[in-house]
């Protein structure tokens, strides 16, 4: 049994990007976790040491997010979905969206987007 945990717009201030001014001024960051848990008898033991406990993983996050810069939003996408598979062995996909609403680009919009699946 598969079942889907999901974090939901988790914002954290962090310095990514390709530009000087991204590192020196920061911004927020919103990331989206889909993690699809091998549900072995975690269910049925009502157990939260057998399932991913969601707290931890939002600490995991946040970890990554905050953590040393990357230039591209992808590669922080990939680095969070790695750290998640390897803190909790039960993941079997890790699918990570950021989302950076003040990309620096020429033009008016909500946000630049990118998802990044990982699987374990």
């Amino acid at each position: 049994m598969i079942y889907t945990i999901t974090l939901q717009n988790c914002a954290f201030f962090a310095r990514h990007g390709v530009h000087d001014e991204e590192e020196f001024l920061g911004q927020r960051f919103f990331v989206d976790a889909e993690l699809d848990v091998d549900g072995g008898d975690a269910l049925d033991k009502d157990s939260i040491v057998d399932t991913v406990n969601y707290g931890i993983a939002f600490s995991v996050i946040e970890e990554i997010v905050t953590g040393r810069r990357r230039y591209l939003i992808e590669a922080l996408a990939l680095d969070v979905a790695r750290e998640l598979c390897r803190r909790f062995p039960t993941i079997r996909r890790a699918k990570i969206t950021v989302r950076k609403p003040n990309a620096p680009v020429p033009g008016v919009l909500d946000y630049v987007q990118v998802s990044v699946e990982h699987f374990a």
